[in-house]
């Protein structure tokens, strides 16, 4: 009787494409199936060659499937398992690329049971085992890969919940929405730098109107994004100090230095264009001064 492995790498071999055919049969059957993400072609290719790479594992005779000798079989897989993470499949619907193998490679098992019965029963075993483990396997970096496109859908939200935005020549303005911890600080800092050196700007607005609760660690963020900003030759004026927040800062004992703050952003804003040397006028006022509006372009044609 040969060992289970031999045993099942066998009976592979005797019939590779009906095998394939009748996992694949399986997988386009079961109620979970995506056809809007994956192609029947493409699922054939994957099946295909993962036959192909199983019967090759199996040579060696070993089960063990973190030995050298699985490394392409555990690469593909986990090529298989970090596409369809990326691609919305559920962790359940990309295991199934493995366990739905269970009933075709056991089909063709039992076909060989009236001849040594004891052995189809040892080869069934075997080959429960260790689908189970090359499934689990599958889940395990399937989990892997989505949580890095959570991380990475994490950043993308930080990125584009810290615009910096030019309110006018030289005065750039970084409203702040939710929390502030060390790794959105981190990307706070560096779109306000990076947009300080593409502007040139002198003076930066932090409005953290939209920042629930300041802690300590919260102020020091701050002052250590407006100390890096003190470094790229732009002054900074937070702005968004409500009477709570004022309240806890001074509880704390925080101390913001130089910073200047203020209530609103349109108080900001003010700050910064008086230190840019320049004024916002109401045009009526203006008007009463005597100063003049420019006049439209007139209508050179005589009239009769």
């Amino acid at each position: 009787m040969s060992d289970p492995p031999n045993l099942l790498r066998e009976a592979i071999e005797r019939d590779e494409a009906a095998v394939v055919q009748r996992w694949l049969e399986k997988q386009l059957g079961a109620p979970g199936f995506r056809s809007d993400r994956i192609s029947r072609t493409e699922l054939a290719e994957q099946s295909k060659r993962f036959i192909g790479l199983l019967r090759q594992s199996l040579a060696s005779g070993s089960t063990d499937i973190h030995s050298p000798v699985w490394a392409n079989t555990r690469q593909m897989l986990e090529d298989v398992s970090v596409t369809r993470a990326q691609q919305g499949f559920s962790p359940s619907e990309t295991a199934s690329f493995v366990f739905s193998l269970k009933e075709a490679l056991f089909e063709l098992l039992q076909s060989d049971a009236p001849k040594d019965p004891k052995a189809a029963a040892v080869g069934v075993f075997q080959t429960n085992q260790l689908l189970d483990k090359l499934g689990l396997f599958t889940t395990e970096v399937y989990q892997k890969g989505r949580e890095q496109v959570i991380i990475r859908q994490q950043q993308e939200l930080m990125e584009l919940s810290t615009p910096v935005v030019t309110l006018w020549d030289g005065v750039l303005a970084l409203p702040v929405i939710g929390t502030l911890d060390s790794s959105r600080t981190q990307v706070v800092m560096e779109n306000l730098l990076q947009r300080i050196v593409e502007t040139g700007a002198a003076i930066a607005i932090i409005d953290i109107t939209g920042v629930p609760t300041v802690d300590t660690l919260t102020a020091q963020h701050l002052l250590k994004t407006v100390a890096a900003a003190r470094l790229m030759g732009a002054d900074c004026i937070i702005s968004g100090i409500r009477p709570q927040i004022a309240q806890t800062i001074v509880h704390l004992g925080v101390d913001l230095g130089t910073v200047v703050t203020k209530a609103t952003l349109a108080d900001a804003f003010t700050i910064a264009l008086r230190r840019l040397g320049l004024t916002v006028t109401k045009a009526a006022a203006a008007k009463r001064r005597g100063e003049t509006e420019p006049t439209p372009a007139s209508d050179d044609r005589a009239e009769d």
